[in-house]
């Protein structure tokens, strides 16, 4: 199992966006990929969240990772949050 690494800018976002590198984890090694512009890849995961998020209650939180499937290393680009 390779190991997954985020970049500086992936993880600068851990807390704006509110994901944990778990779930980024999680949703890489469990959830069905993707072909994104610029030869890179995605994948999606719904997580229960039933919590506020920015003064509004949501009941599910998905992380989306944008990631590049390096020979020794997948290396997370970004992650996208979304809140419903």
């Amino acid at each position: 199992m390779k190991p997954i690494r985020l970049t500086k800018h992936a993880g600068g976002y851990l807390l704006s966006r509110g994901f944990t590198v778990a779930e980024v984890e999680e949703t890489i090694r469990t959830s069905a990929w993707g072909q994104t512009e610029l030869g890179r890849l995605d994948c999606r995961k719904d997580f229960p969240f039933n919590t506020d998020w920015n003064g509004t209650r949501y009941v599910t939180r998905q992380v989306r990772p944008v990631f590049v499937d390096e020979p020794d290393e997948i290396v997370v680009i970004t992650v996208y949050t979304y809140y419903f």
